[in-house]
């Protein structure tokens, strides 16, 4: 493709601001490139940049570093058209007004927590409760909501970005002063790895992940998400009360509607109401359990695949839960970068982490992080097209 092509191809799925101010380094011999711009600023005046990872294959990733947040993932489709895969807005100003999560990383806890509050060393914590009595994704002002540091960005066989944000002892209740890593990179297999660091300078909860909304036919496609192919290859599922918390059952998936051992059309059962389970959720929002423990190596926690396009992803991670959730709470209230309203339905989330409210249910774990030691997530998305993986 030639950078002319390239150009008018990445200006119809990418912000014209971001369009405007990029200017891509020399490609050279390295295949795997960056280009860094201006995203807006702040009310106070500081700076937030986009820093775009693209390889040979036509395949970019776009993230900001406010909240850490992959801002746009551009792929192509079995016929080579290129489309943005994720949910988001077009500048920073909807990121601020209504942040929504999209694409963002989230904690100091992601997921949710029992009134807000957990017990560590025999202390009560009380944290924001800002979702139905609950505390989600780390409080009123999470990882989310936050200017992140980029310390690093880097071409080669791999481009990757590197960030920083240092969480301060009691910040939105949470004690230790949390030192956080986000590293978003994209080789040349059509790989794109999210991995999440943290260390803390006394004991404290971790659980750090990323809360992308898909949709493999593209943002804003009038088909929607439902009709993605799912699979998650997990015995167990954790049923939740009308506060969507973890009752601390582990209930087996086999005859549910939770059973995706085998592909499944995700809205083939997502208004099943017969469920209690699909009606506190208003469709899935539910921890599954891959396993007990959090792995060294990452491991195949989701397979997701849309009809129409051909476009899919492998997701793999070290951490023992996914959270899927299939955009029930979307209500039209939010114009995307295609300008198009968001609905209920219209992506799905998968979230890689520990599982929900685990700090008050130990027997599924443990998020305690203790000096000395660092607590790390690896998401790896194989990016595909037609089932089969770039090599």
């Amino acid at each position: 493709m030639s950078r002319r092509s390239m150009s008018a191809t990445l200006a119809s799925v990418a912000p014209l601001s971001l369009i405007c101010a990029m200017s891509f380094m020399s490609q050279g011999a390295q295949a795997a490139d960056y280009a860094r711009a201006s995203f807006g600023k702040l009310a106070d005046g500081r700076a937030v940049e986009a820093v775009t990872l693209r390889n040979a294959k036509g395949v970019r990733a776009a993230v900001i570093n406010y909240g850490a947040a992959l801002q746009s993932l551009v792929m192509p489709d079995r016929d080579g058209k290129l489309a943005d895969v994720t949910l988001g807005y077009a500048s920073l100003d909807g990121y601020l007004a209504k942040p929504e999560y999209f694409g963002a990383t989230v904690g100091r806890f992601a997921n949710r927590l029992a009134d807000g509050k957990f017990t560590l060393d025999g202390k009560v914590y009380q944290t924001p409760r800002n979702n139905n009595g609950q505390a989600l994704h780390g409080g009123e002002r999470g990882f989310d909501k936050v200017l992140w540091e980029v310390v690093e960005v880097k071409r080669g066989d791999t481009a990757s970005v590197r960030m920083r944000y240092v969480s301060k002892d009691g910040d939105q209740g949470y004690p230790g002063t949390l030192t956080v890593f986000a590293t978003y990179s994209l080789n040349e297999s059509n790989e794109l790895r999210i991995e999440y660091t943290a260390t803390t300078d006394r004991p404290t909860i971790a659980n750090i992940t990323n809360h992308a909304y898909w949709n493999l036919a593209g943002e804003g496609a009038a088909v929607g998400a439902m009709g993605h192919i799912l699979t998650i290859p997990a015995e167990h599922y954790t049923p939740v009360n009308d506060k969507l918390i973890p009752t601390g059952e582990l209930q087996p998936v086999a005859d549910t509607v939770f059973d995706f051992r085998k592909p499944q059309p995700i809205g083939a059962r997502v208004r099943a109401a017969r469920d209690p389970q699909i009606v506190y959720g208003k469709g899935y929002d539910h921890n599954f359990m891959i396993a007990r423990d959090v792995a060294k190596e990452p491991r195949l926690v989701a397979r997701v695949e849309e009809p129409t396009t051909g476009r899919g992803f492998e997701l793999l991670s070290n951490q023992p839960a996914l959270q899927f959730y299939s955009g029930n709470f979307l209500d039209g209230s939010v114009i995307g970068k295609s300008g198009r309203l968001y609905r209920q339905g219209d992506a799905l989330v998968l979230e890689p982490q520990l599982p929900p409210d685990v700090p008050n249910q130990p027997k599924f774990g443990s998020a305690r992080l203790e000096p000395g030691a660092t607590y790390r997530n690896v998401l790896v998305y194989r990016l595909f097209v037609n089932g089969a993986r770039a090599h």
